[in-house]
């Protein structure tokens, strides 16, 4: 099988690192692959959308999965879909809108592997409704460090570790998720203004359970008064009766639309804190002070930032860190304080989102929990940024919340373990089934996953 050494980053463009790229187009090459990694293991990739190191592994071998992406089996009665674990979140779209069925769970892109958004466990802006990812797989098939591969039902600790465990108990070739059934392609939307933080945070506890889906737009260079003034958007899939007569003529019609993509060469400290200001400001103003039942397609309500190719490419060559964490409820008082720490530091982070999440999943190291979620970008060369997060993280763990392993490039090893109070069981399995270490990656050597 062909093998190319490339260096591999992650959807931040931070830390690249060299690996050994093979790209099996079948199980048996897959196997092979894992049979032939080396003494520097291998790790399972997907489309390259976790923004950290979870998807490289320098020195070593790094399967790239999208070459198996067949869709087996739709049953358009019972609501499920069987197919490999290189189907893109964007290619079930296609197939399934039409037949009235929708992905149960989706995060910012839906250009996300199944087996990506099984891995990471991924949450979505309806994760106070519907939990992540992981808790409408059925089953799936994993390709473990013995050759073998198992199939895994829930409720199992097999199960339990995969899900949210970032592609270190083995390699999954293909699953059988539950749909969310739709009338229409497109979303109906509520938008109102929040004027700061304690605002946001009474809406959202007042009223999310009327909405399937909810998210806020956080404008984090806000000081004073204004500190975490808000633009809070929710919807649900709205139904046949809802669409104009002329929508209702293809109402499961996907039809994403695609800017330009971003240029190759972006100057350094393009996104500093007099651009990024300058588009907080826009981005609130232009907001409606309150706005119900606009309809959306699809793509703009969930993927805006997917019809711009290579987006990530505006922070320049220095690339970016994603920042998630979450604290549970009743610690309101840390995410107060964590917000006005990086409003006082003028953090310059224009896709900042605040969400409330529900119960959270049995994944060992799934991240939600209960409570309140807030994930920003930050452009990597801010000075000092590395010193303000290890802060953060500090204050994060205090509250007993966590950092989402997905998004991290940067979280020192010591924290893990108060932040992921499962992460001996998942230890303790990893070494009983994968004794030889044979899946491992940067994140894991890390953070010694």
């Amino acid at each position: 099988m062909p093998a190319d050494s490339v260096s591999v980053t992650g959807w931040g463009r931070t830390a690249p690192t060299t690996a050994r790229m093979v790209r099996p187009r079948t199980y048996g090459e897959a196997a092979a692959a894992v049979r032939e990694c080396g003494a520097r293991g291998g790790i399972a990739r997907g489309l390259g959308r976790a923004y950290g190191d979870a998807a490289q592994n320098a020195g070593g071998a790094v399967l790239d999965m999208t070459g198996l992406d067949r869709i087996h089996a739709v049953d358009a009665d019972g609501g499920t879909v069987l197919c490999d674990a290189g189907v893109s979140l964007h290619r079930l779209m296609e197939v399934l809108l039409p037949l009235g069925w929708f992905v149960p769970v989706t995060p910012g892109t839906r250009y996300v592997t199944v087996g990506g958004a099984i891995g990471a466990d991924i949450h979505g802006k309806n994760h106070h409704v519907s939990g992540s990812f992981a808790r409408h797989v059925l089953s799936f098939e994993l390709l473990t460090a013995d050759g073998e591969i198992r199939t895994v039902g829930r409720g199992t600790p097999l199960f339990d570790a995969t899900a949210g465990g970032m592609g270190l108990t083995g390699v999954i070739l293909t699953a059988t998720v539950r749909l969310q059934p739709v009338e229409s392609a497109l979303m109906s939307v509520d938008t109102e203004r929040a004027v700061d933080l304690d605002d946001l945070m009474a809406r959202l506890t007042a009223t999310d359970h009327r909405y399937r889906y909810s998210v806020a737009w956080i404008d984090l260079l806000a000081r004073g008064a204004g500190t975490g003034r808000s633009v809070l958007t929710r919807g649900d899939h709205a139904p046949l009766d809802a669409l104009p007569p002329r929508a209702r003529r293809h109402p499961l019609a996907f039809r994403p639309s695609r800017l330009p993509a971003a240029p190759g060469f972006v100057p350094e400290g393009l996104l500093g804190r007099t651009t990024v200001g300058l588009f907080n400001e826009l981005w609130y103003r232009k907001a409606p002070r309150a706005r119900t039942g606009e309809l959306q397609p699809i793509p703009a309500f969930f993927h805006p930032l997917d019809g711009v190719p290579h987006w990530n490419r505006v922070y320049g060559r220095g690339g970016f860190v994603q920042y998630q964490f979450v604290v549970g409820h009743g610690r309101e008082e840390t995410l107060r304080r964590i917000v006005r720490r990086i409003s006082e530091r003028r953090c310059p982070s224009f896709l900042a989102v605040l969400k409330r999440f529900g119960e959270g999943d049995p994944g060992w190291l799934s991240f939600p929990v209960p409570g309140w979620t807030l994930a920003l970008d930050i452009p990597a060369g801010l000075p000092g940024l590395g010193a303000f997060l290890d802060e953060l993280d500090e204050e994060v763990a205090g509250a007993g919340g966590r950092v989402y392993l997905a998004k991290d490039a940067r979280l020192r090893p010591e924290l893990l373990d108060v932040m992921y109070p499962r992460l001996g069981a998942f230890r303790s399995l990893r070494r009983e089934l994968d004794p030889r270490g044979v899946f491992t990656s940067d994140l894991s050597r890390r953070l010694g996953l």
